[in-house]
C-alpha cells in the first residue's frame, strides 16, 4: 500500500470520527434542551427511592436482608437502573422523529459516514447516563448512602451505567429502525420497566417467593443490579465489577447486533 493510499485511508476514518463525535454531540444536545425528555429519568427514581425508603427501613433488619447503612444505600444502583430505564427508549424514539421527518434520508444522501448515523445516537444515550449516573450518585450522597468502594466504585457504577443504555438504546434502535415509528419505539419502555421491577432491584431475591423469585432470579437485570450492588454496599470487588460489565457487555452486543441488522435493511430501503 503506497503512502498516499495510506493518508486517504487514515483521513477517511479522522472525518467518519468527527462526524460521529457531531452526531453524538447533536444527539445530546436536542435530549438536554428537551428537559421532558430527561427530567423523569431523575425524579422518578429519587421520588420512588424516598418512598421505599421510608416503606421498608425495617427490611435491612431481617436475616436474608444483606448488612447495609440504610435501605436508601441498597437501592441507589437501581434508582440508577430505573432512570436509564426511562430514558432508555429516547435514542430510539430521536431516531424514528428523524425517519418521520426526513432528516434521516437527509443524512444518508449526504456525505457522512452511514457507521456515524447509528453510532452518534448511541453516544448521545451513553452520555445521558453518565450525567444521571452521577447526579443520582451525589444525591444519594447527601441523604446519607455512600458507595462502600469509593471514587473507583462510583468510576465502575458510571461505566456499567454507560454500557446499560448503550444496551437499552440498541433494543430502542431496532423498533425505531424497523418502524420509523416514535410511538411505536415508546411502546417498548413498559416493558423494560415491567422487567425491571421483576428483578432484585428493589428486594433481594432471596427473600422472594414462588415464580416471582424464579423469574427474578433469572433475570439479566438482577445479573447486572446484584454485582453493582456490592460495589455500593460492601467495597471494591474485581469479580463483581467483571461480572456486572461483562453481562452488561453480552447485552449491548446483542441489542447493537440486532439495531446494525435492522440499520442496514433501513438504508437498503432508503
Amino acid at each position: 500500500m503506497t503512502a498516499v493510499s495510506l493518508g486517504r485511508s487514515r483521513s477517511r476514518i479522522v472525518v467518519a470520527a468527527e462526524q460521529t463525535w457531531a452526531l453524538t454531540v447533536r444527539a445530546t444536545l436536542a435530549t438536554a434542551r428537551n428537559p421532558a425528555n430527561w427530567m423523569p429519568g431523575l425524579i422518578f427514581p429519587m421520588v420512588m427511592a424516598a418512598v421505599y425508603a421510608a416503606q421498608f427501613a425495617d427490611a435491612t433488619d431481617l436475616p436474608a436482608f444483606p448488612e447495609v447503612d440504610s435501605f436508601l444505600q441498597f437501592i441507589l444502583p437501581s434508582a440508577i437502573l430505573q432512570g436509564i430505564a426511562f430514558n432508555s427508549a429516547n435514542a430510539g424514539s430521536d431516531m424514528a422523529i428523524d425517519i418521520e421527518t426526513g432528516f434521516f434520508d437527509r443524512l444518508v444522501s449526504s456525505p457522512v459516514a452511514r457507521q456515524s448515523i447509528l453510532i452518534g445516537r448511541v453516544g448521545g444515550a451513553a452520555a445521558s447516563a453518565a450525567f444521571q449516573a452521577v447526579v443520582l450518585m451525589i444525591v444519594f450522597l447527601a441523604f446519607g448512602a455512600p458507595v462502600k468502594s469509593g471514587i473507583g466504585g462510583a468510576v465502575a457504577l458510571v461505566i456499567i451505567s454507560v454500557l446499560l443504555a448503550i444496551a437499552l438504546a440498541g433494543f430502542g434502535l431496532v423498533v425505531a429502525l424497523r418502524t420509523g415509528s416514535a410511538e411505536a419505539t415508546q411502546a417498548m419502555f413498559p416493558l423494560i420497566f415491567v422487567a425491571v421491577f421483576v428483578s432484585s432491584a428493589f428486594f433481594p431475591t432471596e427473600l422472594m417467593r414462588g415464580w416471582y423469585q424464579e423469574v427474578a432470579e433469572a433475570n439479566p437485570f438482577t445479573l447486572i443490579i446484584d454485582p453493582t450492588r456490592e460495589l455500593v454496599i460492601t467495597g471494591w470487588d474485581w469479580s463483581a465489577f467483571g461480572q456486572a460489565v461483562g453481562i452488561t457487555l453480552l447485552v449491548a452486543v446483542f441489542s447493537l447486533g440486532l439495531s446494525y441488522r435492522a440499520y442496514l435493511g433501513r438504508l437498503a430501503s432508503s
